[in-house]
């Protein structure tokens, strides 16, 4: 499966950003996606994850009740909708998908496909 990410912009800090995931193919609703962030000078790290059929979420601490993953597996689409935004979500935010029929998961060493990143910058 091939991932593209796009959304990105230059925001001020309290607005919102969408973020999608364009995946090729026809299975998409065999991979649990996953986005994830790298900022300058720090490891690339968990955001949010989707179960196959959109049925169950994971997110990380410092975003939940501001972000929302979602899926519409008749577009082959993941989406990142960013509410309420830092100066500290500022990152290079990366789809990624699991490998096929895989669970549910917050670690990027079980995912198998990668997409080039979108970059988010919030200005405080």
């Amino acid at each position: 499966v091939q991932l593209q990410a796009s959304g990105g912009g230059l925001v001020q800090a309290g607005d919102s950003l969408r973020l999608s995931c364009a995946a090729s193919g026809r299975t998409f609703s065999s991979y649990a996606m996953g986005w994830f962030r790298q900022a300058p000078g720090k490891e690339r790290e968990f955001v949010a994850a989707i179960s196959r059929r959109g049925g169950s979420t994971l997110y990380a601490d410092s975003v939940r009740g501001r972000f929302t993953i979602s899926r519409d597996n008749a577009k082959n689409t993941v989406y990142l909708q960013m509410n309420s935004l830092k100066a500290e979500d500022t990152a290079v935010y990366s789809c990624a998908a699991a490998p096929p029929n895989y669970v549910i998961s917050s670690k990027k060493d079980e995912y198998a496909y990668w997409g080039q990143g979108t970059q988010v910058t919030v200005s405080s």
